[in-house]
């Protein structure tokens, strides 16, 4: 016979719990972006992207739409498009390959490992050509991609490396948190992610200012920060 505990159903997120856990600060907090009305940037976000920059071990963070966004912006930033190759890892979500086809390149999978389901960096070798502009590693499940092999890789072919860590917030990789070694990273705040919004939500972190202040203003039609009409 089926015992009770059989029978209970353990969703793998649940947000209504999670809400109920921290409603009091989140009513709060959703207050106070009500009654200045900032909804678009602002204060409130400058503070996290301040605070998550922090987090995250790197100097510059830029915040955008969602973690899809942060990958497109990102790749535009560093002037790759047509006739350009992107080396992603074959297991991810389509956004990381996706984005490569948006900015008009070529995508090109590589194999993953079989113990952490990350990038295989002897596969990234493999798949390198002339056209090679940069390698988008994924933490994924959390778990860092091997980026002291991919860093080196990346560094004898001139390469520019993307990190995917939309799964991997405050993750770390030998001390170094994820997101902190690439030449840029970009993170999803989806609503499930183990640092979720109330909402959809991104972010580009670099310790790079140039590629930071570009990315800022991908991000906001051209404009430089703090301007409103001058794109």
């Amino acid at each position: 016979e089926k015992t009770e505990q059989s029978n209970r159903h353990i969703p793998l997120v649940d947000l209504g719990a999670q809400y109920q856990s921290i409603k009091n600060e989140i009513d709060a907090a959703i207050a106070s972006v009500v009654e200045r009305s900032a909804y678009i940037g602002g204060t409130f976000v400058e503070q996290f992207e301040a605070d998550f920059s922090k987090a995250a071990g790197v100097k510059h963070c830029v915040g955008v739409g969602n973690g899809t966004d942060a990958l497109f912006i990102a790749l535009k930033a560093l002037g790759i498009g047509p006739k350009d190759e992107v080396i992603v890892p074959a297991n991810s979500f389509i956004a990381t390959a996706e984005v490569v086809t948006a900015v008009g390149a070529k995508v090109v999978f590589a194999d993953v490992r079989e113990d952490d389901y990350c990038i295989d960096p002897k596969d990234i070798e493999k798949k390198i050509t002339k056209h090679t502009k940069a390698v988008i590693p994924v933490h994924l499940y959390g778990q860092p991609a091997p980026m002291d092999e991919i860093m080196a890789i990346a560094h004898d072919h001139d390469l520019f490396v993307i990190e995917d860590a939309a799964q991997a917030h405050l993750a770390t990789y030998k001390g170094k948190k994820a997101g902190s070694i690439g030449t840029v990273a970009c993170f999803s705040f989806y609503p499930g992610k183990n640092l979720g919004a109330y909402g959809d939500g991104g972010a580009i972190v670099t310790g790079d200012e140039a590629l930071a202040g570009r990315c800022h203003m991908l991000a906001n039609h051209g404009r430089a920060k703090g301007e409103k009409y001058d794109h």
